[in-house]
């Protein structure tokens, strides 16, 4: 928002940065909390006497990925894409009142009605501005898209309107719709979609989920808390269920589906394709807390007779995490797992050392023992420690590789269950500047 401005569009402050007064980031904006105040169910009288929302307060998300509460009082500027505050933030767990609502997660996308022509319209975006001579903010336009929306009416037929020239926004909506949502979505990695996800409610959690698209959804899921996990596999219709399984890493649909009770996993698995389901049965086999249960079963795997350039453009490979690209292990045909014999390990470094033309099978490191699957976390961990990797083999009895495990699913599964809610910060002491209750004559 340009400066002096005192109007911005709730959509531009996603994903914004906040400052404190000496320049530090606090972190980015993530919603815009309000209180929807005397809204109409219809047109006539009252609607004269309806207000618009006033603005509490933003959803701030820190480094450590918690989620707290900024109030507009101490927001003492929303210019130049950044949010300004007086430096002093409550690192309190952000917790949604009944009677507040989320701007981007809940009023966007919703269809409500113009009261002087009873047509239904939906919601794009709000604007909020700032009241004179004070840090108060409200609601008080509306940008809306006449119709029933497509890609044939997204052009021509938006305006934007006072609050109080809308109505519906305090009713339930069964099937909200998610696409102005995901476009907030658009640069966020997908561990801060799930974030987003695990604050909205059921409702519309289940909503946004069923809109994205299967590899977008199945990266969202593996980084949610598996109760959302299963909420949301289970909310999905079968196919599409067993589409997104199949889009997951192995490892991470392994972990979904043992949430589920066995005859759930039978059926789910049956749905998906062979090629996608025999590796998920095939770590669902090991006993829960092995390296075989959480091993990866797609590691790069590359011939002893394959040159150092192949096994660089497998490593440059943008969807492989950095555990896995960080070696590739050589072993007898065939090459996918279970793999023929296995003879070792080429770590990235070497392989930067060597012509691209060598053959990987004259580079191999033998000394580095292999896992058998039966193999221990605590143990898992310590190989990891004691030979400073990320990523270490997985060996059957017969000398055949069977996956990896990397060093971010010892992590997962050794941190407590909730990890993924609990922050690194511990909270602060609450000081609570969101008032418990506002006056209906509170402007």
């Amino acid at each position: 928002m340009a400066a002096g401005a005192t109007r911005v569009f709730v959509s531009h402050l996603a994903g914004i940065a906040v400052f404190d007064p000496n320049g530090d980031q606090v972190g980015r904006v993530r919603d815009v909390v309000v209180m929807l105040r005397d809204q109409p169910a219809a047109g006539g009288e009252r609607a004269a006497r309806a207000r618009p929302p006033r603005v509490l307060g933003l959803v701030v998300e820190v480094v450590s990925r918690r989620r707290v509460f900024l109030p507009m009082t101490r927001v003492t500027g929303v210019e130049s894409g950044q949010v300004i505050t007086t430096g002093v933030v409550n690192m309190r767990r952000f917790e949604q009142r009944p009677a507040e609502t989320l701007v981007l997660g809940e009023l966007l996308d919703r269809r409500v009605t113009l009261t002087e022509t009873g047509e239904q319209v939906t919601v794009l975006d709000v604007g909020m501005q700032q009241l004179p001579a004070r840090r108060d903010w409200q609601i008080d336009k509306v940008f809306v898209r006449r119709g029933k929306g497509g890609a044939l009416r997204r052009r021509g037929e938006t305006l934007t309107v006072e609050w109080t020239a809308v109505t519906g926004f305090a009713l339930e909506e069964k099937e909200q719709g998610a696409a102005t949502l995901l476009s907030t979505f658009e640069h966020m990695r997908p561990a801060d979609i799930a974030n987003t996800l695990h604050h909205l409610s059921a409702k519309r959690r289940t909503e946004v989920a069923g809109a994205l698209e299967d590899d977008r959804l199945a990266d969202v899921l593996e980084e949610l808390p598996e109760d959302d996990q299963v909420e949301l596999i289970g909310e999905l219709p079968d196919g599409r269920a067993a589409d997104v399984l199949e889009a997951m890493d192995p490892d991470d649909a392994a972990d979904l589906l043992s949430a589920l009770a066995e005859q759930e996993q039978e059926r789910l698995l049956q749905l998906m394709r062979p090629q996608g389901a025999d590796p998920v049965r095939r770590l669902l086999s090991y006993e829960e807390g092995t390296a075989g249960s959480i091993m990866t079963t797609e590691p790069i795997v590359l011939q002893p007779d394959d040159t150092v350039a192949l096994a660089l453009a497998r490593v440059r490979n943008p969807d492989l995490s950095a555990p896995l690209a960080a070696q590739v292990f050589v072993c007898r045909p065939p090459d996918e797992t279970p793999t023929g014999k296995y003879l070792g390990v080429v770590h990235f470094q070497r392989l930067l050392r060597d012509p691209p033309f060598t053959l990987v099978g004259s580079m191999v490191d033998t000394d580095l023992r292999p896992l058998p699957p039966e193999t221990t976390l605590p143990s898992v961990s310590s190989y990891l420690a004691t030979y400073n990797i990320v990523a270490a083999p997985v060996v059957d009895e017969g000398g055949h590789l069977l996956g990896a495990v990397t060093v971010d699913d010892v992590l997962d599964h050794l941190l407590p269950d909730d990890w993924r809610e609990d922050a690194a910060l511990e909270p602060q002491p609450p000081v609570r500047d969101r008032p418990e209750e506002v006056s209906p004559d509170d402007a």
